[in-house]
């Protein structure tokens, strides 16, 4: 070896990053889709942000889009 990176080390890289983007992916999915408000009140724009946005999507949605309740409501 030569100072060169070989396929096998290159996986054992990009492995981990994939499965991480996945299943964050599918946490911030299942989380917008249980969730009865969500910031903005339109569930397919989150939906889309979290799947077309990849890994930034996801974290966007956990940082901005999670919503207890409607802003506005008094109770």
């Amino acid at each position: 070896m030569n100072g060169t990176i070989n396929i096998s080390q290159l996986l054992m890289l990009f492995i981990p990053l994939v499965i991480l983007q996945i299943g964050l992916m599918i946490w911030a999915l299942v989380d917008c889709v249980k969730r009865e408000y969500v910031t903005g009140g339109n569930k397919v724009v989150w939906i889309l942000v979290i799947i077309l946005l990849n890994l930034i999507g996801p974290i966007l949605y956990f940082i901005l889009g999670r919503q207890d309740k409607p802003s506005g409501d008094a109770s």
